[in-house]
């Protein structure tokens, strides 16, 4: 490792997506992976988890020689310049962050930093934790420095490459710049801020857009029992500058391995200080209020009985464009049906096995002699296949969309009763957001923000 060699210490979805983002930057890299399996794999170019683009630059960063993957006992630390952390900091019994790994790993490089090197905290951890490390380290000629990383599953690669800001909280100004400077090719916005802030400003971003994916989950449930479209009502929120379009898609609820584990650990941290964070414990109550709410609509569409009935489900993942079951929604739903009587087999383009669900190898096995067809995933594909096979498969054809994937007429045209989260009889919206814009008058391009009140 050379002087200015970068570590990074953990090899999961955040310390993999920056070791090899940093290698395709040109940055000399050596990612220590304590599990031999995963190590061995990624040492022969086979990434663990699915990602886009990540099998191509691992490939790439092994054959230029920049990147390599080394066991914890062996990994040197005294000629690195940057040590960033990438552990995993899951939740705790009392909804805090367990944050054992990283302080393991703390203890571990302590002795072999060499004067100068800069520690980057990278990992999601609650206001304070870079105090602790300062002071477990007990090395003031170390830097150490909070970066907090905000990939997207599915999309890692993309967002480490062409992030929308890059967050870097620092005590001393040349260690911030230091650390920016390793991202200098990308020609990114950097923010600088205070240590605390920095971890703070992690758990709040995802703590916000689970709260937008709560309210517009409810808004959907009020759509369903007041005959309104989601899709409208939707159109004309995105619309408004103020709110915008991202996360107000509704579906069964959200999961994933951040959002429910940060937004806990927020409200954990909250508690800490002193400070009653009811918003978000009623977010997190909305989400599993979310999940019974597709249940009901499940319930619904059975005549009111689940027991006995044999449901297919679309989708395991927690989102698209990953093999990640953690925490995904669709498994919380799919208990929830099982719990109340009812058989499930489930298909996912990408999951093959679960221990949770019987699994069928492909969607028309899945949907055989099913009672329901429910779509809990947002996997494009879903909406390609065959709606007329499907219905002759099935023993009562009826699909519930929560994700709104699947064209309403195609669906009706199959044979198909159909029905989507929020839409009025499944009906398609009308309202675009093209056509929101201009019922609500195009927006003045040369007049002053509104107020921050407003």
């Amino acid at each position: 490792m050379t002087a200015n060699g970068v570590t990074v210490v953990g090899a999961g979805y955040v310390g993999l997506a920056t070791a090899v983002s940093f290698a395709h930057l040109g940055h000399r890299v050596t990612c220590v992976e304590k599990d031999p399996a995963r190590r061995e794999a990624l040492a022969a170019g086979r990434p663990p988890f699915l990602e886009d683009r990540m099998e191509e630059l691992l490939t790439a960063g092994l054959r230029s020689g920049h990147l390599s993957f080394v066991a914890p006992e062996t990994a040197d630390y005294s000629g690195t310049g940057f040590v960033f952390l990438c552990l995993p900091t899951p939740q705790a019994p009392d909804g805090s962050a367990d944050l054992s790994a990283l302080f393991g790993a703390i203890e571990q490089i302590a002795p072999q930093l060499r004067p100068g090197s800069i520690v980057v905290d990278k990992s999601t951890v609650p206001v304070g934790t870079a105090r602790t490390i300062i002071d477990q380290l007990d090395r003031p000629d170390v830097g150490v420095v909070s970066n907090p990383e905000f990939l997207q599953e599915g999309a890692a690669i993309d967002a480490f490459l062409r992030p929308d800001r890059l967050v870097i909280g620092a005590d001393d100004p040349s260690a911030a710049q230091a650390v920016a400077a390793l991202y200098a090719p990308l020609n990114a916005q950097v923010m600088v801020t205070g240590l605390a802030s920095a971890e703070l400003a992690k758990y709040a971003c995802n703590s916000f857009l689970a709260t937008k994916l709560s309210f517009v989950n409810a808004i959907a449930a009020l759509c369903d029992l007041t005959g309104a479209d989601v899709g409208e009502v939707t159109a004309v929120m995105g619309a408004d500058r103020r709110i915008g379009t991202a996360f107000l898609r509704p579906g069964p609820g959200w999961g994933g391995s951040c959002f429910p584990k940060d937004t806990s650990a927020l409200v954990a941290t909250a508690a800490r200080a002193g400070f009653d964070f009811g918003l978000l414990r009623a977010t997190l109550a909305s989400n599993r209020q979310s999940f019974d709410w597709v249940v009901s609509l499940a319930a619904e569409l059975c005549d009111g009985r689940l027991e006995g009935r044999r449901v297919a489900a679309w989708g395991l993942t927690f989102k698209a464009g990953t093999d990640d079951l953690r925490d995904s929604p669709a498994l919380e739903v799919i208990g929830r049906l099982q719990a109340a009587g009812a058989s499930v087999v489930a298909h996912d383009p990408v999951v093959d096995r679960c221990a949770a669900v019987p699994t069928a190898t492909d969607p028309y096995q899945a949907a055989v002699g099913a009672d329901l067809l429910i779509v809990l995933t947002e996997w494009p594909v879903f909406a390609t296949h065959d709606l007329r096979r499907v219905a002759d498969v099935m023993s009562r054809p009826v699909v519930l969309d929560t994700r709104g994937l699947i064209d309403p007429a195609k669906a009706r045209a199959a044979g198909l009763v159909y029905r989507a989260i929020g839409r009025a009889g499944g009906a398609p919206a009308r309202v675009r957001a093209g056509d929101a814009r201009s019922a609500l008058g195009q927006p003045d391009r040369h007049r002053s923000p509104e107020p921050s009140g407003a």
